[in-house]
């Protein structure tokens, strides 16, 4: 038998050890692994000269932008973003213009993606106005409902803790999890407008309005309400340390309950958001340090599930105003999470297993991507493959993302993602992007 490629002289991350091997690729799956003596003839050979080879990694939470907002990042420049920065796989958000909120959204969402993902995306879907209308959009192969706490968007009434229980209800029977954006929604708006009416409108203000009791009574409210059902619940960026161990409290009681964090609230906190200003305003916002140290201990003791990058590209002028208020929240992250994650556990603060169960076991076991995730006879052939050694500094002008800047530009980091295969494909080499629009594929819930 000729198989597509053999990948030879790769050292593979395989059930939690580097393993010294080669890897047969054929029709977008890994044929096998094994010796290169025992690798069948293949149409390619790539000696991959001791590159540490990683299962293919996940970004569970992106913002990839297209359609109405394609001016700040579109299918074709996000996902070559998620190549560049070693993703095989995203997850889009759905607050979108359209928002993604039925099946057409969703349908119309994938055949535009279709033809220019450069990796594997899924999409979330935020909820429909009719209840009834949540199986049809499970059935397009949404991965996930996503539900913004701090304001409206979607059909879902979030001042409605019966609406909400009623939609988890709903969800849990078909095993799809809610994704959560937890900053309380009245609460906030009160903050907003007593700091507003008292002419504040600087970046301490908007740490104001979205407090740490913004984040904690937000997760408590949904807790609460989802108490009575079997919802999967996946709280995004948690940020502050009361919010975490609401979210301890839960899973040691057996709650369907996980959590993200991001890099950002890992490594920047507040004092960075005086140095840099605007430019580092994101929801929920930095931190102090005890909320930073927090995190890290719950990533250490594994109560943290997944780093999502919540990539979210914005034009630079958006994200500087006279006031704050006007500032549009978010930072891109695909391109700097892996170096930044490669560097952390050059430094032993995290173990590579712990990057590689929080970059790609976990979220392909949250979301259903049951062929991803491990490197494994059988699943799809998406590898990133990282050279461990290499020392740069990270350049944003040079990222494949519109959104040219980043709070770690200039950041000396060690390890670097080479080549990011996709589905068996080369897709990204050497910091060039060498595969076509449209040759990733579009992931749905249950086929993946």
């Amino acid at each position: 038998m000729i198989v597509d490629s053999v990948l030879t002289n790769a050292k593979a991350y395989i059930n939690g050890q580097i393993v010294d091997c080669s890897l047969a690729l054929e029709e977008g799956k890994i044929f096998k692994i094994g010796k290169e003596t025992q690798m069948p003839n293949a149409d390619q050979k790539t000696n991959l000269k001791s590159l540490l080879v990683l299962p293919g990694l996940i970004d569970e939470h992106v913002h990839l932008r297209d359609e109405g907002k394609a001016y700040k990042e579109d299918f074709q420049t996000g996902t070559a973003a998620a190549a560049a920065g070693g993703f095989t796989t995203v997850l889009d958000m759905p607050n979108n213009e359209p928002v993604t909120m039925s099946m057409e959204t969703l349908r119309n969402r994938m055949r535009i993606a279709e033809r220019k993902v450069l990796v594997n995306v899924g999409f979330y879907s935020e909820f429909p106005k009719k209840l009834a209308e949540v199986k049809d959009i499970v059935s397009e192969g949404a991965v996930g409902f996503k539900l913004f706490m701090g304001c409206q968007i979607g059909g879902l009434n979030v001042d409605d803790d019966e609406a909400l229980q009623d939609a988890f209800k709903e969800v849990a029977e078909l095993n799809v999890p809610v994704a959560v954006h937890a900053e309380d929604k009245a609460l906030l708006v009160a903050n907003e407008e007593k700091l507003k009416q008292a002419k504040k409108s600087n970046t301490a203000a908007f740490l104001k309005a979205h407090s740490e009791t913004v984040e904690l009574k937000a997760i408590e409210r949904l807790l609460k309400i989802s108490a009575p059902t079997s919802v999967r619940l996946h709280f995004c960026h948690v940020s502050t340390e009361e919010g975490l161990n609401a979210i301890l409290e839960a899973k040691k009681s057996g709650r369907k309950v996980t959590c993200e964090v991001t890099p950002n609230h890992l490594l920047l906190s507040r004092d960075d958001l005086e140095h840099y200003g605007q430019l580092l305003i994101m929801a929920p916002p930095l931190r102090n340090k005890n909320h930073i140290e927090a995190l890290w201990k719950g990533l250490e003791a594994g109560w943290v599930d997944a780093l999502g990058s919540d990539h979210a590209p914005h034009a630079l002028s958006e994200k500087f105003a006279s006031s704050v208020w006007d500032v549009k929240v978010g930072v891109p992250g695909l391109e700097t999470t892996l170096p930044l994650i490669l560097t952390l556990v050059k430094k032993n603060r995290l173990s590579l297993a712990q990057a590689v169960h929080l970059l790609a076991e976990k979220p392909a076991e949250i979301y259903g991507l049951n062929n991803r995730g491990r490197l494994e006879q059988g699943k799809n052939a998406d590898l990133t493959v990282v050279d461990f050694n290499h020392k740069f500094k990270i350049d944003a002008s040079k990222f494949k993302s519109k959104a040219k800047y980043s709070p770690y530009d200039g950041w000396n980091v060690q390890g670097k993602p080479v080549k990011t295969f996709v589905n068996g494909l080369l897709v990204f080499d050497e910091g060039e992007i060498v595969a076509k629009a449209g040759n990733g594929s579009i992931v749905r819930r249950g086929k993946a």
